[in-house]
């Protein structure tokens, strides 16, 4: 039931971007090094524009950002902003596309860009082609995000082009998603483990006054599943009916008073909640932190196989940012804050380990400088790092709720312009900015420019 989702609302389709601090201004300088293209691999945090169609274009969106100019600072994304840094024509989406809804301009013909080297899309997992967004994915969506995968990405674009030839700078900058999909199948489970105790409890005490116990929970029993099996059900209408089921047992007709269930209701509701907490306790190690783990170590592998393998010698790999501390997040229990840290830093620790070493290859710790972002907010230009510039409310002014339709019309009241987050979890144009910066610094240190 609803109520026992003890991890609270999962975390949106992409995670916050978060960089080092810098000026307002950019400064582009000549590269040390004479590069040729910009290629980049990865989800919404680095999507300049795949699903930029349809009803989402018509919307004023199509980025996961502030669309348009807020401020002076206009809606560009980091990878835009590192392309200008290396002198390199700006990236364009590889594919764009919708798979969702065709009654409300979500089902757009998938169009491939063979001169487009930016293979980013919303969504996006390291392996798994199902992700947050995705029609296929368990929570489904009406968009019908495309999010092919990194393995895919990378795949796609060495079948254009054979190999690397490199001269390019390659950016990598995935595993949002993961933790997404992660959370949302541990948040199920212990959806179920808490409903299942809860039932448990209201059946067992709604039963115990009747003239037979074990009869009377069978048909209470039976009453509350066919009801929770109801596509239209709510709480009250599942209580209800194992209420009603109860009361015409034998020698049990009190229960039908408010008074008399109610208390009895609230026991087992507190029941639901243990349990669920318990399984999100005992398992969140077992099925979300170490499956991180394990998703860092396949993008690890990829990037040394069909990256670094197949001939690039300037590979940026961003990690993870502390998305425990996005105002998604901070919505949720510590507890969850907690385990979402984990999964992260576990990620970012894998990942670093599995590409130590490695020629070529530049970890970016978007991590480490995404918390002193937070505690310092002020030397990084930042006004406020706890809440979204966009006003999200949908149907208005916001159609979906979300920074991919998000531009001038439909922000939060003052001067957003140096918030960092666009939406609970996207950045705004200057947290892409900041990342940029980030960037440029870490290649700066390696001699890439």
């Amino acid at each position: 039931m609803k109520q026992f989702k003890i991890l609270g609302a999962t975390l949106a389709a992409a995670l916050l971007v978060v960089a080092c601090g810098g000026s307002d201004d950019t400064v582009v300088q000549a590269p040390a090094i004479q590069y040729t293209a910009l290629v980049s691999f990865g989800d919404s945090l680095s999507d300049v524009g795949t699903y930029k169609v349809g009803t989402v274009a018509a919307l004023g969106g199509g980025t996961y950002s502030v669309n348009g100019i807020i401020g002076a600072i206009p809606s560009n994304n980091w990878t835009e902003l590192m392309a200008a840094q290396i002198g390199v024509a700006a990236p364009c989406p590889a594919q764009t596309g919708l798979t969702g809804d065709p009654s409300k301009g979500f089902s757009i013909p998938v169009v491939d860009h063979p001169g487009c080297t930016n293979y980013a899309q919303g969504g996006a997992r390291v392996t798994d082609p199902v992700g947050p967004g995705s029609a296929a994915a368990p929570v489904n969506s009406p968009l019908g995000q495309l999010t092919v995968p990194i393995i895919t990405q990378i795949a796609t674009h060495l079948g254009k082009v054979g190999s690397f030839s490199g001269t390019e700078l390659v950016t990598v900058m995935a595993g949002g998603n993961d933790a997404l999909r992660l959370l949302d199948a541990l948040v199920a489970k212990a959806t179920a483990a808490g409903s299942q105790a809860f039932a448990s409890s209201l059946i067992g005490q709604l039963a115990a006054g009747a003239t037979d116990p074990a009869s009377a929970a069978q048909a209470i029993g039976l009453a509350l599943q066919t009801e929770a099996a109801n596509p239209a059900h709510t709480d009250a209408s599942v209580v209800g009916a194992a209420v009603g089921a109860a009361a015409v047992q034998p020698g049990n007709s009190a229960v039908a008073n408010p008074a008399v269930y109610g208390p009895l209701v609230a026991t087992a509701q507190a029941a639901g909640a243990t349990a669920g907490a318990a399984y999100g306790q005992n398992n969140g190690a077992a099925e979300a932190v170490l499956p991180m783990g394990v998703a860092a170590k396949e993008l690890a592998g990829y990037i040394k196989t069909q990256v670094v393998g197949k001939g690039a010698r300037y590979v940026a790999v961003v990690n993870l940012p502390d998305v425990s501390s996005t105002p998604s997040a901070l919505a949720q229990s510590q507890a969850t804050q907690g385990l979402i840290l984990n999964m992260v830093v576990w990620f970012n620790e894998v990942l670093a380990s599995e590409l130590q070493g490695v020629a070529g290859v530049r970890v970016v710790d978007a991590f480490a400088d995404n918390r002193n972002q937070v505690a310092n907010p002020s030397s990084y230009g930042l006004s406020n790092v706890t809440q979204p510039a966009c006003n999200l409310t949908a149907p208005s002014p916001n159609a979906l709720g979300s920074s991919l339709v998000c531009n001038a019309s439909n922000l939060n009241p003052g001067d957003v312009s140096k918030y960092l987050f666009a939406d609970t979890v996207h950045p705004t144009p200057y947290g892409y900015k900041l990342l940029a910066d980030l960037v440029t610094t870490n290649l700066h240190q390696a001699g890439w420019l």
